[in-house]
């Protein structure tokens, strides 16, 4: 995954001390690589959405008909995007954090427990509680915007917006009109 500077300036926190808002870090081998705030970032947006997508009355889903790629056939395919993203979401974060971390991102974020609760149901420090909280943003936070060959991040892609690699396909159900060369011209009526 190549990562540029201008993708991560506008995640980037201002008031970053290791980056300083500029979103990419020195390594030590003096390669560049993105800081935790974006990822962070990345995790939070991802995570808003998610919550979004919850909070939803399930009456409102919609079904989409998305266009799929796949050898000589040209194949559509029906789908619900907020209910794939939600699993999406949370089958991601299983898989990609270890057992600790999962409790903690299962009580804090999905179940919205708060930092003393939490402590108090795992038997923590608030100290060892925050620290996890970042290291968990931080590890989803790459991980949703990595994952291949789609990611979670960004999700204008997910929900079908643009495409990454190409022009974006009209829906199957619009018909592309074809470009008037020539200025239309209205009747007008003369006057008696």
């Amino acid at each position: 995954m190549l990562w540029t500077r201008s993708e991560t300036i506008g995640l980037a926190k201002e008031s970053c001390t290791h980056c300083h808002g500029y979103g990419m870090r020195a390594g030590r081998t003096g390669k560049e690589y993105p800081c935790y705030c974006v990822f962070r970032a990345i995790f939070c947006a991802c995570y808003r959405r998610f919550r979004e997508c919850a909070m939803k009355e399930k009456h409102l889903s919609k079904v989409s008909l998305d266009h799929c790629e796949g050898g000589r056939d040209r194949k559509y395919v029906y789908s619900r995007k907020v209910e794939d993203y939600m699993a999406d979401f949370c089958l991601v974060s299983r898989r990609g954090l270890d057992d600790f971390d999962y409790r903690v991102f299962r009580y804090h974020f999905l179940l919205g427990a708060d930092w003393k609760l939490c402590c108090l149901q795992m038997g923590i420090d608030r100290g060892t509680f925050f620290h996890a909280v970042y290291r968990i943003e931080q590890r989803l936070g790459r991980l949703f915007r990595e994952l291949e060959p789609y990611g979670l991040y960004p999700l204008d892609e997910y929900f079908g917006g643009t495409m990454r690699n190409g022009e974006p396909r009209p829906a199957a159900n619009l018909r592309v009109m074809p470009r008037r060369t020539r200025p239309v011209r209205v009747p007008v009526r003369k006057s008696a």
